[in-house]
């Protein structure tokens, strides 16, 4: 029986979608029980940004956290980031989700994991950075309108006191060490703030240690395993 045509133009349109969006013709497919979340971009929050920017969208990642606790495959989360930071409401939402999980998260920082990023790093049950990777870490920024009401900067001191009260709480870093980044001077050029590098964020307990995506994945699965030897999984 001679195949469709029909089939045929769609099999050929799927490979062409697959070659624009990845660069390859097919992605390797291989069993896991490994979710891997990816953070890349700017975490897109209540605004829509412009489309020449690489956005990560909190309503995107927000039910694939939903499915992957209620996924009975998927017994562990990698979450990949390399961002510049974005929406805080978003991001925090993003970290408390991930926080939540039921399951074993493991954070690896690649690139940058930025302002907002710094959160959903931390929010993993264990966290690693690329010797190379850089955190940024600074106070929350305005949009640059001038704000004259006081119950507005009272808010922004809430928001910063958030932000703060969750990294401290999910990672070995000291809110005075922490603070003492925020409001570092001199390193940011015409800002405040500090560049933190690879190493330099496991040394001040933002992060628990500098590997790459094998360090990473090994971390993760023995922590499934000894999950199971708790009986703390569905099987």
């Amino acid at each position: 029986m001679a195949e469709q045509p029909g089939k045929e133009s769609t099999a050929d349109e799927q490979k062409t979608e697959v070659i624009k969006e990845l660069g390859v013709i097919e992605m390797p497919k291989v069993d896991s029980n490994i979710h891997c979340l990816t953070i890349v971009g700017q975490v897109e929050g209540h605004m829509v940004l412009p489309p020449q920017n690489k956005t990560t969208k909190y309503e995107h990642i927000i039910p694939q956290l939903v499915a992957m606790e209620q996924s009975r495959e998927i017994e562990g989360v990698l979450i990949v980031l390399n961002t510049v930071g974005g929406d805080v409401e978003a991001g925090l939402a993003m970290a408390e989700m991930i926080t939540g999980l039921s399951k074993p998260t493991v954070s690896l920082v690649l690139g940058g994991g930025h302002s907002i990023g710094v959160p959903i790093a931390v929010a993993a049950d264990y966290s690693f950075i690329a010797s190379t990777a850089t955190m940024t870490i600074h106070p929350i920024r305005l949009t640059g309108l001038v704000i004259g009401v006081p119950s507005t900067f009272e808010y922004l001191e809430k928001m910063q006191e958030r932000v703060v009260a969750f990294i401290t709480r999910n990672s070995r870093v000291t809110v005075e060490k922490y603070k003492e980044l925020m409001f570092k001077t001199g390193e940011l050029t015409r800002d405040i703030g500090t560049v933190v590098v690879g190493k330099e964020a496991v040394e001040y307990g933002l992060i628990d240690g500098v590997g790459g995506i094998s360090d990473a994945v090994k971390r993760l699965q023995e922590m499934i395993a000894a999950r199971k030897e708790e009986g703390g999984l569905v099987q």
